[in-house]
């Protein structure tokens, strides 16, 4: 089946993370997306063995992988007349030029809004900044531990009050990958505007206002309240007037989540799904005023009972429970989920498993490719594009293209 994007075309001009991650769910999409590299470095993520504490030896590298699956490589130096040529050619074909490139860098290589309009009026054309493309801030660059965690209030919101310095990101590359989804987002309302109007956009995101977004509940809390949002002790149960939204250890050492959030309306049911059947009609808890009020009697009876079994003996009782829960998993045990492979959102991609970006049309998950090595398809672009094997022969030997 193709994917929704079929036929449209994407010239990404980005290193990194966060605007590759963009391209990676257009080619999720089914788009032809031709990823533009350094003639002689390529991508630096490319680089990139260690993320904390872990190393990847040889390839593939998950570190590549995940944000550059099922494009197309072309080795192209920019800052030579001919490769910027290759590239305008590129760009006059393209439905869509992405680029992370801070506003200098397009400048000095002619990839701005203007130089590709030049070549292509109708180009939709999409940018991954750092900090926005306004302010006095917006020529500065950043990673998504500086402007999507840091800056936007999740490391802060996060980290227990009382505590030195703050809780890191739960993974590389975290707020790259939902930024990048989020610009993937806005590319593909752009190209519906085009088709509509025939007028093509200038689509911006950034990891500051990604991050932003993410937490934009607690800070429209905050901004009603004027206080700031606070994270949690650990060991705390999640809620001070509700005993089923929390979490609970069981007899093995793992944890459940509860989420209900009308205690009173599935309180029966969990009694009866623990075997404590009397405390549905136990008057500490007979509505949800009375539950609020005795929430900590409420807590340490469940605690007792969740850490008499271990998890997988809750989940084969729950899996009737009316109400939302879940285990907590590790990035191992996600992966396994029954539930995980059952909807595709772990597919091959090559010789690796990747993440599939997470929107699926109609019941279907999309097709993973890898990743392509460096420079791998550049002759079969500059074929596509029409050059005789004497041109790219120059091209070559003027070090414009790899």
């Amino acid at each position: 089946m193709s994917g929704p994007l079929e036929g449209i075309r994407v010239l990404e001009v980005a290193m990194y993370g966060f605007v590759p991650s963009a391209g990676a769910v257009l080619a999720d999409w089914g788009a032809d997306v031709i990823k533009v590299e350094h003639a002689v470095t390529g991508d630096p993520q490319r680089g990139l063995r260690r993320t904390g504490r872990y190393v990847v030896e040889g390839d593939p590298n998950p570190n590549i992988e995940h944000a550059n699956r099922g494009k197309r490589s072309l080795g192209l130096d920019m800052s030579r007349p001919e490769g910027r040529e290759v590239l305008h050619e590129l760009a006059r074909r393209a439905d869509v030029f992405l680029t992370s490139f801070l506003p200098q860098a397009r400048r000095k290589f002619g990839i701005d809004v203007d130089d590709i309009r030049e070549v292509n009026p109708k180009i939709v054309y999409a940018r991954g900044s750092a900090l926005g493309p306004r302010g006095p801030e917006a020529d500065r660059g950043g990673y998504d531990m500086t402007a999507f965690w840091c800056r936007a209030s999740t490391a802060a919101s996060v980290t227990p009050p009382g505590t030195e310095g703050m809780i890191n990101p739960p993974a590389p590359a975290y707020g790259d990958t939902v930024s990048g989804t989020n610009l993937a987002g806005g590319i593909a309302a752009a190209l519906v505007k085009r088709e509509r109007t025939g007028e093509p956009s200038v689509v911006d995101v950034s990891l500051l206002g990604s991050g932003l977004w993410a937490m934009g509940q607690a800070i429209g809390i905050s901004l009603r309240l004027g206080e700031p949002w606070e994270g949690t002790t650990p060991g705390a149960h999640g809620s001070p007037a509700n005993p089923l939204s929390g979490l609970y250890r069981t007899a093995d050492g793992r944890y459940l989540s509860l989420m209900m959030l009308q205690p009173a309306k599935f309180w029966a049911d969990v009694c009866h799904h623990i075997d404590r059947p009397e405390l549905a009609d136990d008057p500490r808890f007979a509505t949800a005023e009375a539950i609020a009020a005795n929430t900590a009697e409420a807590v340490a009876i469940l605690r007792e009972v969740f850490a008499a079994r271990p998890l997988a003996e809750w989940s084969r009782r729950f899996a009737t429970l009316a109400g939302p829960w879940a285990p907590v998993q590790d990035t191992l045990q996600a992966a396994a989920d029954e539930q995980v492979r059952a909807n595709e959102y772990v597919r091959r991609a090559g010789e690796l498993e990747l993440v599939a970006s997470p929107a699926q049309f109609d019941v279907t998950a999309p097709e993973l490719t890898a990743a392509p090595s460096f420079a791998a398809q550049t002759e079969e672009i500059l074929l596509e594009l029409g050059l005789d094997w004497d041109r790219i022969i120059a091209l070559k030997e003027a070090g414009a293209v790899t």
